[in-house]
């Protein structure tokens, strides 16, 4: 699984490594929503939180939808503006304009995406000038609740004054915690789009991508970009219509998110996250799936138990478990095709030991994997 970019006769120019304050904003906002998926934000969650005013406080639990459980393209405008791709505005003020240029539907149709759903890919109609997308977004509001509910009616009502309220709550975040913020990690986001710009003009964009994250590869004819996550979806970076261009974001606060712009009729974009724990890559997509398949058998687990504690022989193992030699190699074949047991020769002896640190490494992979 995996969200492909079409960079087909892309200018090298037209990539270009950027920072965003609403970006930023978004993720950041995420992390105050969700600090389980961001355990070394702890510390700077707590405070943030503790120190917002009630008022807006809630009004940001009004609207948390558009970062909560999916992040909404509307925190990334340029990329919806059919203009000279990659331009971001250098403040929060001039980010909220290009924000305030993307028309209703545009903009409804973005924020009212509440889940991962299939229709982000296909481009389906917005909900403003369509009966079926209008009712499933106010079914999918009320899951949400009652207040939840309230602002998404509102918003299909008159989108209008929505918007001038939404600008409102990203100006009160910026005057409440966002300044200080964005100055204490913006120079190191600046930092960072230097380096892997400098980084892809010496050794190219393959090896740039490569730097951004380990989910990330460009195919051996350098014309699809793909970012394994656990989703599909496919967009192209020179769509006429819109201009063409990719940009790359970094995020302090995005791991462990690797986000990916890819709805129809909006330039591509990746968000990635810098000083992630140090911890090695995650697993692919697959590898994690067929490590999961290959623990979730009874027989693989009872192995699991013998090859964790020590290293055995094939006949060792037979015996142990009181089955054939045949049918331990098989299992064991399941097992190392997922890369969770090693093997070593001893003379004429072959000893079969479990990878613990692959094992080990299971949970936070899922973790990462799932969030990514």
């Amino acid at each position: 699984m995996s969200v492909t970019i079409d960079i087909t006769g892309l200018a090298p120019e037209r990539i270009v490594f950027d920072i965003s304050p609403l970006a930023e904003l978004g993720v950041a906002l995420h992390a105050l929503s969700e600090p389980g998926h961001h355990p070394g934000l702890h510390g700077w969650a707590t405070a943030t939180a503790a120190g917002l005013k009630p008022d807006l406080a809630d009004r940001l639990h009004e609207a948390d939808f558009l970062w909560r459980s999916t992040f909404s393209d509307i925190f990334m405008p340029f990329a919806g503006l059919p203009a000279d791709p990659g331009r971001i505005g250098a403040s929060l003020k001039e980010e909220l304009d290009l924000l305030d240029r993307l028309d209703d539907e545009r903009f409804v149709s973005s924020a009212l995406e509440f889940t991962c759903a299939s229709t982000y890919s296909t481009g389906a109609p917005s909900p403003l000038v369509d009966a079926a997308r209008r009712a499933h977004a106010l079914d999918l509001a009320a899951n949400r609740g009652p207040r939840q509910l309230d602002f998404t009616r509102r918003l299909l009502a008159d989108p209008a004054s929505v918007r001038a309220w939404l600008r409102r709550l990203f100006e009160d975040c910026e005057d409440a915690f966002f300044a200080d913020t964005w100055g204490r990690v913006s120079t190191q986001l600046a930092a960072d789009a230097r380096h892997k710009t400098e980084l892809m003009r010496r050794k190219g964009l393959g090896e740039a991508l490569r730097a951004v994250s380990p989910a990330l590869s460009l195919d051996e004819g350098g014309t699809v970009i793909s970012a394994d996550k656990l989703a599909d979806g496919r967009t192209t970076a020179t769509d006429p219509a819109f201009g063409a261009g990719l940009t790359l974001l970094p995020s302090s606060f995005g791991w462990p998110h690797l986000m990916v712009v890819h709805a129809p009729g909006w330039q591509p974009v990746i968000q990635y996250p810098i000083g992630a724990p140090e911890l090695p890559g995650a697993a692919s997509v697959e590898l994690l799936k067929l490590r999961m398949d290959a623990l979730a058998h009874p027989m693989r687990m009872r192995l699991s138990r013998n090859l964790g504690r020590a290293a055995y022989t094939t006949s060792e193992l037979a015996d142990s478990l009181g089955i054939s030699a045949p049918e331990v190699s098989r299992h064991l074949a399941v097992l190392k095709k997922a890369k969770l047991v090693s093997t070593r020769r001893r003379g004429r002896y072959v000893l079969h030991q479990l990878d613990v640190t692959a094992v080990a490494r299971l949970g936070s992979d899922f973790l990462e994997t799932v969030l990514r």
